[in-house]
């Protein structure tokens, strides 16, 4: 049966993924006698699908693992998700108000059950739809970071460090989401400009019939929790008010005029309301001076009874009401336009509100040592390099990680309280039982702590717990085969805006549990942006779907479009023109193969001296592309590695070598040339596969009768061997040549069909060497002739510093060929004036390589010698 003309990826993408999952693939088990390739998968929330910057991610860590399978590694890539407390009780919550259910009115068993049942319905979904994309993930070693073993080794990691003195309780200054209703840590807070206003508030002196100090705040609805009022002793508008009390409008109440060199005299007007409850520089100024701290807004925020007025109203409704009863009461002297930096929930984008509450925390002054010392050291590589420092200023900077959230969904903090408000923590109710008995203190009653732990807490072990859940609860517990024979892993690939949040943590805890590093290279990809430079997203509707493309183009096409230009660190302007490239390019592999195998083979046939030459050029050239593709996959450049291959196939393999050796029409090849073709092909298949998985595995069949097990997928990646430079050189002049020969018949309205004759300036056939007869036959040229001076009536062009000669016999257009001539010369003078310059410039000169300066030499001598042939064209016209 004949090949289709074009490619349909949908029957053939659905036909190999089943068969390599049948055959078992993608599944690894420990094999001593393979070196071990590893990756953890990102995990990716229950709550999502499929979006550009998975496709990105994903394709990324895809290519890794096929090209270490191919390498003969044991190739092991971990899938996985996960529960995102946050954003998943948000979903449910959802779900629960659609079925008129509030949450509220549940208990904790009830919400959680239809919490598994969301999770089962909708959790799998992303894990499904990387299939399509063709990710060979190791299925069979899929984790949740609730499955049951997992849980249990997130509430050892507690423990154990709750043990170890890293883990404490207090009331500290959180960042407070009023719209999840829980505490986040540093790292769940996105910050932004937002225009805002500045108001100015009049408070009166205490004692005083007319004085008053103003004060500037872009929060006049907490007013209300202010303690105290703030001078710096060094201004000397205010040394009066030393001492003195002030009285807080709409309300009454006194508050103390406190001095303190943490104000700054040139802001607003140098004085500052301390509000210790709501403002995280306040509390800490409040407890240095002993100030009353009054926390005026519920959970929600809404104001509280402590707030006197306007209790129940939101925040930012009590913001303009409150603005506008100072107006009508004059106490507000003005209000100036002013953008303010203001916080936000990562995870609900609502306006974060600084609280004073009772949480978890871990310590993290010691524990992170390890994973800052080996990060800057280049023990684990980040790449791209330029990602240390900001890796650095957080690590040396780092906060202790509150890791307690106010929900349901997650892992449940394993400590338990009597009811005199004592705790301990333990993993089960009888172990605190026992703790509570062993202290002598109340065990009636005793309750469990209602609070999870930060999503981060469980992904951090992620590494680790992937292969081994038990080696968290006994220091003396080495781990099972898994763990010691996968761990540490190869590579992570994953988004720079996680660094810190996941990055970070993963390799502490590394060092924490297995005394090493959890991977050695950290591939940070960008942003997947539009063609204006815009984030990606749904509201933005600028965000195709994925399964879309792959639907429309082919899943080959969609991995290659998102690498034709994804440099690591760096933002991918998407373009759909780059998926229509990658389809084009599946198209041109797949007619190369047509033609391929649409040749007739006469085994009688001697091999012709120009295949002989066409074959030792493209295995030259192929192993040299080889060698480069090797080079750009141990440095992380996927995209130059990608382009590599595309060069090779497209140009090389498809625009040169088979034009080279195709046979006449209707005319048979010989069968050494086929082999080797086919050989090649063979070669070129597997450079592409990791990029490409389906179309070089349908093709890698095609080209030959395999066994079952005899797939592209697991075939051995191809050895470089020698490469002619000779060779390579003299193709390039070759291919120069015909280049020229073929722009001449397109300016001229020459047909391909014309043979015509071609004459070398005396002295210089020598320069074609072997590549003549390639000449000939893809110029079609029927003489090549040495001459003295050009031929009457006949165009030129120079290639290097050799000059050829084409007869027009009344083609000739002299005006056309003077200008194009002139214009040439123009570029070469421009040409040869940089490369000067290059040359002058002592710094270059001394400090470049020494082959990078004979390559500028030898670029001036070609220049030279093309600028004087240009000169001698120009007066024979």
């Amino acid at each position: 049966m004949s090949l289709s003309t074009k490619y349909n990826p949908a029957t053939v993408e659905e036909k190999w993924y089943t068969y390599w999952m049948q055959q078992g693939f993608f599944h690894s088990e420990p094999n001593p006698d393979k070196e071990p390739f590893t990756i953890v998968i990102p995990p990716p929330n229950v709550t999502g699908v499929l979006h550009m910057g998975h496709m990105l991610n994903n394709t990324i860590q895809d290519v890794l693992v096929r090209k270490a399978r191919m390498e003969g590694k044991e190739a092991c890539w971990v899938p996985g998700t996960d529960h995102a407390s946050i954003a998943t009780e948000a979903k449910v919550v959802a779900m629960l108000r659609e079925k008129g259910i509030k949450k509220s009115d549940l208990t904790r068993e009830e919400f959680l059950k239809y919490a598994w049942e969301w999770k089962e319905k909708y959790g799998g979904i992303i894990l499904e739809q990387l299939k399509k994309l063709g990710a060979s993930c190791d299925w069979e070693r899929t984790t949740f970071t609730m499955d049951p073993a997992y849980y249990e080794a997130v509430i050892d990691v507690f423990i154990d460090l709750f043990n170890k003195g890293y883990i404490y309780r207090g009331k500290r200054m959180v960042n407070w989401d009023p719209l999840g209703k829980t505490a986040l840590s540093d790292d769940e807070v996105n910050y932004k400009d937002v225009q805002s206003k500045l108001y100015y508030i009049n408070y009166a002196i205490e004692g005083s019939e007319n004085e008053f100090v103003t004060i500037a705040t872009v929060r006049p609805e907490t007013i209300m929790a202010d303690t105290g009022i703030c001078i710096n002793p060094n201004d000397e508008r205010y040394k009066h008010l030393k001492g003195k009390r002030a009285i807080i409008p709409l309300i009454n109440r006194s508050i103390p005029i406190i001095e303190d060199e943490y104000v700054t005299m040139d802001f607003g007007t140098g004085c500052l309301k301390v509000t210790p409850a709501h403002d995280t520089n306040d509390y800490e100024l409040g407890k240095k001076h002993n100030l009353d701290i009054i926390d005026i807004l519920n959970e929600d925020g809404t104001l509280n009874e402590n707030a006197i007025i306007l209790v129940g109203e939101d925040r930012f409704v009590a913001r303009k009401k409150i603005a506008k009863l100072l107006e009508e009461q004059n106490h507000l002297s003005k209000v100036e336009d002013y953008k303010s930096n203001v916080g936000f929930s990562e995870r609900t984008d609502a306006v974060i509100e600084p609280r004073l509450s009772l949480q978890w925390f871990l310590q993290m002054d010691t524990i992170t040592k390890p994973a800052l010392e080996h990060v800057m050291n280049d023990d684990i590589q980040l790449i791209p390099p330029k990602f240390k420092n900001t890796y650095h200023h957080w690590m040396a900077n780092v906060r202790d990680w509150c890791i307690s959230r106010q929900l349901w969904w997650g892992h449940r903090i394993p400590a338990w309280y009597n009811e005199d408000g004592n705790f301990v923590v333990a993993k089960t109710r009888e172990e605190a039982e026992e703790q509570f008995k062993n202290q002598k203190l109340e065990i009636r009653n005793i309750k469990q702590d209602e609070d999870v732990m930060d999503t981060w807490f469980s992904s951090w072990i992620w590494p680790i717990a992937v292969f081994d859940t038990t080696v968290f609860k006994d220091p003396k517990n080495k781990g099972n085969k898994d763990l010691n024979y996968y761990y540490p892993t190869n590579d992570l690939v994953t988004a720079p805006e996680i660094l810190f949040f996941w990055v970070a943590r993963m390799i502490i805890a590394g060092y924490e549990y297995q005394q090493e590093m959890p991977f050695k290279n950290v591939y940070l990809t960008g942003i997947v942006r539009d063609k204006q430079g815009r984030k990606m997203s749904k509201s933005l509707g600028n965000s195709p779907d994925p399964l879309d493309l792959i639907a429309n183009f082919g899943a080959d096409a969609v991995r290659t479009g998102m690498l034709f230009s994804s440099p690591a660190g760096n933002d991918l302007l998407y373009d759909e023109k780059l998926v229509e490239q990658g389809r084009n390019f599946a198209n041109k592999i797949w007619n190369a193969f047509r033609l391929v195998k649409g040749w007739q083979v006469d085994e009688s046939l001697q091999q012709p001296e120009i295949n002989n030459i066409s074959i030792e050029w493209f295995e030259s050239k192929l192993n040299q592309s080889l060698n480069e593709l090797n080079d750009h996959f141990n440095k992380f450049r996927m995209s130059d590695a990608l382009m590599t291959v595309y060069k090779l196939v497209w140009g090389d393999f498809c625009s040169w070598y088979l034009e080279m050796i195709k046979p006449e029409f209707g005319k048979s090849i010989d069968q050494g040339t086929y082999n080797q073709t086919i050989s090649f092909f063979e070669t070129v298949l597997k450079m592409l596969h990791p990029f490409m998985p389906f179309i070089t595995e349908e093709l890698w069949h095609e080209l030959g009768e395999k066994d079952k097990n005899n797939c592209i997928i697991t075939a051995a990646w191809p050895t470089a061997g020698a490469v002619a430079a000779n060779t390579l050189e003299e193709a390039d002049f070759a291919f120069g040549v015909i280049t020229e020969i073929r722009n001449t018949r397109n300016a001229k309205g020459i047909s391909p069909k014309e043979a015509f004759a071609l004459f070398i300036k005396s002295g210089e056939r020598a320069v074609l060497q072997r590549f003549l007869s390639v000449v000939q036959k893809l110029g079609n040229l029927n003489e090549v002739t040495l001459v003295d001076a050009a031929p009457e009536k006949a165009t030129s062009f120079i290639v290097k510093s050799t000059e050829f000669f084409i007869p027009l016999s009344g083609k000739a257009d002299l005006e056309n060929d003077r200008e194009a001539l002139q214009k040439e010369l123009a570029y070469q003078k421009g040409f040869l004036e940089s490369v000067n310059k290059k040359l002058q410039n002592e710094r270059f000169v001394n400090s470049a390589p020494a082959h990078v300066v004979e390559a500028e030499k030898k670029k001036k001598t070609d220049a030279e010698a093309k600028i004087k042939a240009l000169e001698e064209s120009l007066s024979r016209l």
